[in-house]
Order: C-alpha cells, then structure tokens, then sequence
C-alpha cells in the first residue's frame, strides 16, 4: 500500500472510487479509542460503530436496548482514535421507527456531536424517505439489509443478536433483494451493508447498484468488501477460552494468561511488570 493511500482521507466518494476500480473496501467494527487507533493505524478504510455494544462489550441481552445517547458515547470515543478511516455510526432502534423528523434530528447529532462522518440505518428499505431526508440535509447513509437484528425473522432465521455466517438470505428472493438495493440507491444511500448475503444474491446486488456493497457474516468477495467486529477478528471474548475461535488472534487466553501470572507475583510478593520498584526485604 502506498504512502498516499495510507495517508488520504476516506470519503465516500474515495469509497466509490474503490468499487470503480476494483479496489475491496475493508471494514471493521470498533466501539473504544485505544481500539480505533490500532485498527486505523493497520489502514482499514471504515470504522463502523455498531449498535450491537450493548450486546458484544457490555452484556445486554438484545441490540435493541441500547440508546442514542449511548451510541454518541461510544461514537465520540471511536472518533477521537479515527484520523483517516471513515467513520460511520449506527442509529440505535427507535428514532428511524420513531419518522423521518426523528431520524434527520437523530443522524444531525450525530455528526455534531459526535463526529461521524456518515450514519447507518438497519432495515433502511422500509424507510426511504428517511434515508433521501438524511441525505439531503448533507449527511451520507449506509443502508443495511439482509439478514440483520432486526430484520431476521422476515428470512425465517431464529431472532438472536448476531446471526451465524451460515446464515445466507433465500437464493429465490434474489429478484427481490436486487430491486431493493436499487430502490435504496435511488434513496440516496452512498453505501449498502449486505449482511449474510451469499455467493449468488451477494454477487447480483452488486453487480445491480453503482454504490459499493460491503457485508459482515455470510459476506465474501463476490461484494465490494468485507466488514468484521474487532473483537471477533482477535478473539477478544470471554467465550474465547473455552471454545477457541477461528480468529486472527485470541487475545482472550493472551488476557488471561497475563492476569494470572500478574495475580501470582502480588501473591507470593514479587515485582509486578510495570509497577515500582519494590525494594527487596531487608536482612540482618
């Protein structure tokens, strides 16, 4: 990768300039500074602030219980780590539902507030209006569809927080997932987010809409690129330990293993790494 890649602002437009080239968009999702930092200086192009937080890093049984003001946190936080990926946030459950007037409020937040450049609405397609209204009061939209929290029982996948890579939509709704990509370009989305889209609806969705197509779980390289959680790429959860992930790392064990031998020297009273210098006992 060179120098000025590495160092250009990512704009959407930088990310349509991508798809035109054939160039595969790399995402991720990231919700914490330190992190942010580390996947921005690895070079990915969008750092997505899932509304899944509650769920992955604070324990909530469902997406659907975290809050605007939540996201804003979490969202001003991966900001400050951010200087040259796109940022892009994720409206929490209620304020797309809630009307177009909500959802424009909700998406100028936060880009004031918190500095995203660009705001994603799950299950987009039921709202078009929403999305044509954000994008017109000059904040950029992902529109996400496929098999997503909040979509799942309309593919008739068990509703969960997460859905498997597995998972892939219904190869006979291909006609219909194609003229609802469209029917969301047409709203102005700059970006789509396929998730669990397949070989064969993945590849037609793309083919079929000039703005990029990225997807997480069930995505692959028939889309213009890839999006995964940070903490599932370096096998970051406590689930980890137990059941060891096919991850680039497993920073869990890596995690445990230190706060074990950590918990050792206080107890049988060493130096700790990183503490002061403790005198050795003085003898007689």
């Amino acid at each position: 990768m060179t120098d000025s890649i590495m160092t250009e602002r990512i704009t959407p437009r930088t990310l349509q300039r991508m798809k035109e080239d054939g160039r595969k968009i790399v995402g991720v999702v990231a919700w914490d500074y330190q992190m942010a930092r580390i996947v921005d200086r690895a070079g990915v192009d969008l750092v997505s602030v899932g509304d899944t937080v509650g769920v992955n890093l604070w324990g909530q049984s469902n997406p659907f219980e975290v809050t605007m003001d939540e996201m804003l946190v979490v969202t001003r936080a991966v900001r400050r780590g951010v200087r040259r990926a796109l940022v892009s946030a994720d409206f929490p459950f209620g304020p797309l539902q809630e009307g177009t007037d909500s959802a424009v409020r909700a998406a100028i937040r936060f880009v004031k507030e918190a500095g995203a450049d660009m705001v994603k609405l799950d299950g987009a397609s039921d709202f078009p209006e929403a999305v044509t209204a954000i994008t017109r009061a000059g904040i950029p939209v992902c529109a996400q569809f496929g098999i997503t929290p909040q979509t799942a029982l309309r593919y008739g996948v068990e509703y969960r927080a997460i859905p498997s890579a597995a998972d892939q939509v219904p190869e006979a709704m291909k006609d219909a997932l194609v003229a609802e990509a469209r029917r969301l370009e047409e709203a102005g989305a700059a970006l789509l987010n396929f998730t669990n889209s397949g070989p064969v609806v993945g590849a037609a969705v793309a083919e079929a809409v000039s703005v990029p197509v990225v997807g997480g779980f069930g995505g692959g390289p028939w889309l213009d690129g890839r999006m995964r959680m940070v903490n599932a790429a370096i096998g970051y959860a406590a689930s980890a330990l137990d059941d060891p992930p096919d991850t680039y790392a497993n920073v869990a064990q890596v995690t445990l293993d230190a706060i074990t031998a950590y918990a050792g020297d206080v107890r049988a009273v060493r130096q700790i790494a990183g503490g002061i210098p403790v005198p050795p006992p003085a003898t007689d």
